[in-house]
């Protein structure tokens, strides 16, 4: 009952100077709205990211060159060259058990045209016929390379639904010639729709036979390949990876001690990886804003010193009549809580709107905001403890006042 009393007396404070309460609040809405609009947007990338990797499969691995070590080789140090080539992939293939099934990759860019038209894709991707089930991306329309096209050498791509938009190719782009590069190609499909993964647009992916990518973008290509594959069973990944990591520093000819000159990642690190960077821009925000929710404390704690002096005979007729120290003290922090509690609470809801606003403007498909409860719980949860902190040194005055020298206070 005194806890719901005082409340009630909290709220008709607040009530009784509106403007002055939401100019003493404005810093806590300002900070807490904008750690929840940056959450809201970070979890819901983090979701789509989760779910796209969660789509390939626990067993999943990728093999790619790694260029890290040579970033701090010292000046006139030669660094070794990086190279991971379809013989390695190869050899790979034969040599390691327990792949189920792979796929080299090459990477480039070029220019596609169709008539008068042309579009830079986000990229250019030479593969094998095994793309679809190692990245778990089906063909929406027509078919995927086959393993016909690939030893045939025929003029085939497989394109997504930018690239016909692009290209204006119309609903039915299978069969129709566009030129990849120099190189005209019969499309022969098209990819199912996948949207947008951390700014890279999914759906302007081209795919070309693995050799024919060789030939558009240069023998080097074929010295820089990624390898992806699935594992039969989750247990056997350690197992693969430890023989690939010993067949390649077999193969490249690594000393003992030597860092290895490729890396090899599995979809558990690939996550860790990505929550870790998500997480990393959260925890910035977060400390940047503090600075906001330390202001916002410190304008409730000066607001408060000004009620206890404007309240000072109130204060001295409720101790008259027996109100204890401990009356006064819980009065006057419940009115500090409540004030960045309702402070808090404003800027969770202006927070969540603000991720909604910004997930429907941004570029791309960019996923629903998304606040989950732990923020919302420790949003409201700091804010009423920023009313602790800052209202416990007014409330104590309040409470350590003289009824007498209260009573005559004018």
């Amino acid at each position: 009952m005194i806890v719901a009393e005082n409340l009630r007396l909290a709220l008709s404070a607040l009530r009784a100077n509106k403007l002055r309460s939401l100019l003493t609040t404005l810093g806590i809405i300002i900070g807490v709205a904008a750690v929840i609009s940056v959450v809201s947007l970070v979890q819901g990338l983090q979701f789509l990211v989760t779910r796209e990797l969660q789509g390939v499969g626990a067993t999943f691995m990728e093999v790619s060159p790694d260029f890290g070590d040579q970033q701090n080789q010292g000046p006139g140090i030669v660094p070794r060259q990086v190279r991971l080539t379809w013989d390695d992939c190869q050899a790979i293939a034969k040599r390691v058990p327990g792949i189920r099934i792979m796929t080299p990759v090459v990477l480039g860019k070029a220019l596609i045209k169709y008539r008068d038209r042309s579009h830079l894709p986000t990229l250019i991707l030479g593969v094998n016929e095994n793309w679809p089930e190692v990245r778990n991306h089906a063909v929406e329309h027509g078919r995927f390379l086959s393993k016909i096209d690939l030893e045939k050498h025929r003029n085939v791509v497989v394109i997504g639904r930018t690239t016909i938009r692009e290209l204006e190719l119309g609903d039915n782009p299978v069969g129709k010639e566009i030129y990849v590069g120099r190189y005209p190609a019969t499309v022969i499909g098209v990819m199912e729709k996948k949207g947008q993964t951390l700014g890279e647009d999914l759906d302007d992916l081209v795919f070309v036979p693995f050799d024919a990518a060789v030939l558009l973008f240069g023998r080097n290509a074929r010295d820089l390949v990624r390898l992806r594959l699935q594992v039969e069973t989750v247990p056997q990944i350690p197992q693969v990876r430890d023989m690939i990591t010993a067949l390649l520093r077999q193969r490249h000819k690594i000393a003992k001690g030597q860092p290895d000159d490729f890396r090899i990642r599995v979809q558990d690190e690939i996550l860790r990886s990505t929550q870790s960077i998500l997480g990393s821009i959260t925890a910035v925000v977060a400390g940047v804003v503090g600075i906001a929710l330390l202001v916002g404390g410190i304008g409730i704690m000066n607001i408060m010193l000004v009620s206890v002096r404007e309240r000072t005979r109130e204060i001295g007729v409720r101790k008259a009549v027996g109100a204890r120290r401990q009356d006064i003290l819980v009065q006057f922090l419940v009115e500090a809580i409540t004030l960045s509690s309702v402070g808090g609470a404003i800027g969770l809801a202006l927070g969540w709107g603000v991720g909604v606003v910004l997930s429907k403007v941004l570029p791309g498909d960019w996923p629903p905001a998304h606040v989950p409860l732990w923020a919302a719980g420790l949003a409201f949860a700091f804010s009423a403890i920023v009313g602790v902190f800052f209202g416990s040194y007014p409330a104590t005055r309040a409470a350590r006042l003289d009824p007498i020298e209260a009573l005559r206070f004018e």
